[in-house]
């Protein structure tokens, strides 16, 4: 295992663990470091192609979202905006990897996902509501390339965008549900976990 990846694994950590029992200052600090780490893992690619690129894009979207969130006043507003284009970033990256071809239980079950937790969240959303939709929505399109991409060709690489895109989608459930509907106190770590794990993941897809 080499150094960049032990770094990511361990910053990631400390901010999973910061953000059930720890300290603010840990959260803020090891969140925006675990991410650029990733974003160092991903530069580090011997060869980089448009995939690569798209990749890196989306990484560094997902910091400018996060560096919205971290703000005294949360610009949820534009931080769902920079979140909205780093999955744009990550499907843009898997469609220039793929034939589209159709698999219909997938994307049906996608579409029931999606209007589930915004009939869950809907009321709550107040100005947000179609901010917050068409992130889900998004997401969900992200998901849906990803899962067939892996229909298509179920090798290692597949497998792994699947897995990363699967993670964050349910980081992202798990967000706007803790944000807008039920506040419980292992939120803020299962959030982090998914979110961290799904974008090491699709960071793992580079090598493969």
């Amino acid at each position: 295992m080499s150094w960049p990846l032990l770094a990511v694994f361990f910053s990631a950590w400390l901010y999973v663990d910061a953000s059930y029992r720890g300290p603010d200052w840990q959260r803020w600090l090891f969140k925006p470091v675990t991410l650029l780490l990733l974003l160092l893992l991903a530069l580090q690619t011997p060869i980089l192609s448009v995939y690569g690129y798209l990749i890196i894009m989306g990484l560094i979207a997902t910091l400018a979202g996060d560096a919205l969130m971290q703000l005294p006043k949360a610009r949820v507003m534009y931080a769902l905006g920079a979140f909205f284009l780093s999955h744009l970033f990550y499907t843009l990256s898997f469609a220039t990897q793929m034939t589209i071809t159709l698999f219909w239980p997938l994307p049906l079950a996608l579409v029931a996902i999606g209007v589930i937790l915004l009939a869950v969240i809907w009321t709550r959303l107040e100005e947000l509501r179609w901010p917050v939709s068409t992130f889900v929505a998004m997401t969900l399109l992200m998901v849906w390339l990803a899962g067939e991409q892996y229909y298509m060709r179920s090798n290692d690489f597949s497998f792994s965008v699947l897995v990363g895109t699967s993670l964050l989608l349910l980081s992202t459930i798990l967000w706007l549900v803790h944000r807008f509907r039920w506040n419980f106190r292992a939120a803020d770590a299962l959030v982090a976990a998914c979110y961290f794990g799904g974008h090491f993941m699709i960071v793992r897809s580079m090598v493969l």
